[in-house]
């Protein structure tokens, strides 16, 4: 691993790469200190000192402090990954999208797309949060002005919709110029950003317990991801020889390599974004039984309702991008063209519901595991109740679990993985030994 490392850094491109990505890391946990103009830190300040966590406590661990400090980039990239999800539900049932996706350059079109819904859904959520906020402040204003004076309301918004804008921008240069998928790994520094101060509250009580409850999540969570991401399932491949003049082709077999996990971190991260939204969503309407309803039971970090329904859109987004994946693949056309077929299977048709049976099989254990482990504090918080009290199971900050979560160390682990394959490849191009020998 060290002579990995030394191998990547004496590489000078590779290590203009690695200096860039930390670079706009740096330059985004700045603007993460950047308050909002005219909000009142004290109130704010408090409001998070006298809270026993819930909502907001989620919606700052996602943005990795962000939201405490009310940052002009609060709302995250969590917009962007709205609007993606958007596109990618409407490409199916639209056929003019669905033909421009198949054009040559399609896909730049559609990304185009996306960051031009993205500004309308950081408005909504740049207002949804600070409804949010006020409504959990009694006696004060969080921003004075807002809602009230024009000028105040369209500035905050502006701002924190180009915080927005920013941030994703931030992802786009890591995308191009650095190292890694941009957007993942800036959504990774938000949430290891946050892991120090995390980890130093909940020590404060409870110290052996929540330490060796932390380690032990922490381990436990670590290996089942990286095993999850590392399972394949390999099905062969055989090609026929052709005559091509004096030369012949093909003749060889392969192995086409079906991960377990094909997603990735992805459906957490769609997941994440999804569950934030029912809460934002009614801050805008008056307050009534289900306003409330949906308040007290997904606008925070606890209950069954919260948490069935984050297992069931970590398991449904599983097979949604994974569907997504193997359609932009279409491995059975790929196959057919280039001569290959799988032994005992008729090309084309029947190659194609063969492959598209085996990834749903190894997809649903994929996503069993990883809506089980999303949802591993909720089992800690029974564990909590049942040994500290129902008191101590409601508080966010003092869930062992809660430190990065373990849906955030699925995205951590995956993000460096992924990373790390990437420096792979480039250490492997120039017969360098890799990092994942």
């Amino acid at each position: 691993m060290l002579e990995a490392v030394q191998n990547a850094l004496r590489l000078p491109d590779l290590r203009r790469k690695i200096t860039f990505t930390i670079m706009i890391l740096v330059i985004y946990q700045f603007a993460a200190h950047v308050s909002v103009p005219g909000v009142d830190r004290d109130l704010l300040n408090d409001l998070f000192e006298n809270s026993e966590g819930g909502f907001l406590e989620v919606l700052n661990l996602l943005s990795g402090g962000a939201v405490r400090n009310f940052s002009i980039i609060a709302n995250g990239v969590y917009p962007y990954i709205t609007a993606s999800i958007i596109l990618q539900l409407l490409i199916p049932i639209i056929p003019r999208l669905q033909a421009i996706a198949k054009e040559p350059g399609g896909q730049q079109k559609i990304q185009q797309y996306t960051y031009y819904l993205a500004i309308p859904m950081a408005m909504l959520q740049s207002v949804g949060q600070i409804n949010i906020f006020q409504s959990q402040i009694t006696g004060g204003t969080l921003i004075p002005g807002f809602g009230d004076d024009l000028l105040v309301t369209v500035s905050v918004i502006a701002t924190m919709t180009a915080g927005t804008m920013f941030a994703i921008w931030l992802g786009e240069q890591i995308s191009q110029m650095g190292i890694g998928n941009g957007i993942s790994i800036i959504i990774f520094a938000g949430i290891v950003a946050g892991a120090p101060s995390g980890l130093s509250t909940l020590l404060q009580t409870r110290f052996l317990f929540n330490l060796l409850a932390f380690v032990a999540i922490t381990i436990i969570t670590v290996v089942v991801i990286v095993y999850l991401n590392e399972g394949t399932r390999r099905i062969p491949v055989q090609y026929g020889k052709r005559v091509r003049g004096r030369k012949m082709f093909g003749g060889y077999s392969q192995v086409i390599p079906l991960r377990v996990n094909m997603a990735g971190m992805i459906p957490l991260i769609f997941a994440q974004s999804i569950i934030t939204f029912p809460a934002i969503l009614v801050s805008f309407l008056p307050s009534g039984s289900v306003t409330t309803w949906i308040q007290d039971n997904l606008g925070g970090s606890s209950g069954f309702w919260y948490w069935s329904l984050y297992f069931l859109l970590v398991v449904g987004f599983t097979y949604f991008y994974t569907d997504v994946m193997m359609q932009n693949q279409n491995l059975a056309e790929n196959l057919q063209r280039n001569g290959g077929f799988i032994p005992g299977i008729r090309p084309g048709r029947r190659t194609q519901d063969y492959i598209n049976g085996i990834v749903r099989r190894i997809t649903l254990v994929g996503a069993l595991v990883l809506g089980f482990v999303a949802i591993l504090p909720g089992f800690m918080q029974i564990i909590i109740g049942v040994a500290y009290g129902s008191a101590a199971a409601q508080s966010f900050t003092q869930n062992p679990a809660n430190v990065i979560g373990p849906s955030g160390l699925i995205i951590v682990v995956g993000v460096v993985i992924d990373t790390m394959r990437q420096l792979e490849a480039q250490l492997m191009m120039r017969n360098y030994r890799g990092f994942l020998n």
